[in-house]
């Protein structure tokens, strides 16, 4: 309840400046869960912590087992033992059960060596996201920044508060920033600062996406229609081509030699027809079947050159994207 009640003098109290101020009040937060998952520093940490801790574990159970034994041992062998040595096996148990008791506290008590060793992992971390969250509250003018994993109960948060990885990536920006020369500094404060832009109007950054892709719908439909009109005009070019050798070949009398069938039929009556027309070249039925089978090698070619003239164009198109990644990753 009171936490509720917490958070409802808090609302009014904004609400009051809002409407005192004349604007709106802007408010973020963070989720610090979140950002320490996406640390790689604090992650490779974590991974160290959580092996030693596993070994801590192994040791107890190994205790555990050992104390085990000294039970069982005792058990089995209380009736032949004096009273003065059972009670020192008494006593030699309850130390080892003391020893195992202060060990378990030691590692991970409430101020064992877990907990600390966990809160000087997380400290530094804790630093730069409150260094990075004052600069980005003082550069975008915000009011108020919560922390989403903290005591404070957020009944609802938008996602378009959310200025968690803006605080990861004003972390990784300080750390990459160290590493590079000056030239490459530039670069890539200019390309942080498109990105801050973007963070700061997401409306700018949905029509500049629109754009990208309605620019690459627009340079695919261009390279589409010089395609088209590459093939048409070889087309073209082929069939004047065809009609002059045609012209050549009537007033010849003869039929070119690649124009001139050379698959042996199947049946015997188009043996027969091939037969009569290779017996009378100039007949009808042989300048027609010429004419067929050059309009059909025709036809054939210009499939296989267009098909062709694609697959140069899409060897080419994706040589020219890999060699751009290439530069980029250099």
């Amino acid at each position: 309840m009171k936490k509720y009640f917490a958070i409802s003098i808090l609302l009014l109290f904004l609400g009051y400046n809002a409407h005192a101020q004349g604007r709106g009040v802007k408010i973020g937060y963070i989720d610090m869960e979140y950002i320490l998952q996406n640390v790689p520093d604090y992650t490779e940490a974590k991974n160290q912590l959580e092996q030693k801790a596993e070994k801590w574990k192994q040791d107890i159970e190994a205790k555990k087992v050992e104390i085990a034994k000294l039970k069982d041992a005792l058990k089995t062998e209380r009736a032949l033992l004096t009273k003065e040595l059972i009670e020192e096996r008494e006593e030699e148990i309850k130390f080892q059960e003391n020893e195992l008791i202060e060990f378990q506290q030691k590692k991970f008590g409430p101020n064992g060596d877990l907990i600390t060793q966990k809160a000087v992992l997380v400290k530094p971390i804790q630093d730069q996201v409150f260094t990075a969250v004052q600069d980005i509250a003082e550069l975008k003018k915000y009011d108020f920044i919560f922390d989403k994993s903290s005591d404070l109960t957020m009944l609802f948060s938008a996602k378009r508060h959310d200025i968690s990885d803006q605080v990861i990536r004003a972390i990784t920006r300080a750390e990459r920033r160290e590493q590079l020369s000056k030239k490459e500094l530039k670069e890539q404060e200019k390309k942080e600062y498109q990105e801050d832009v973007e963070d700061e109007n997401p409306a700018l950054a949905a029509r500049k996406k629109a754009l990208e892709e309605k620019k690459a719908a627009r340079d695919k439909m261009m390279e589409d229609r010089k395609l088209a009109a590459e093939a048409k005009k070889k087309e073209a070019d082929d069939k004047r081509k065809a009609a002059a050798e045609a012209r050549e070949a009537k007033k010849n009398g003869t039929v070119p030699a690649s124009d001139k069938p050379t698959d042996k039929p199947a049946g015997e009556t188009a043996k027969t027809a091939n037969d009569s027309t290779m017996a009378n070249p100039n007949s009808k039925e042989a300048k027609a079947a010429a004419r067929a089978k050059l309009i059909e090698d025709r036809k054939k070619a210009l499939e296989e050159k267009k098909k062709k003239i694609l697959e140069d164009r899409e060897a080419a198109k994706k040589a020219k994207e890999d060699k751009k990644t290439e530069t980029k990753t250099e």
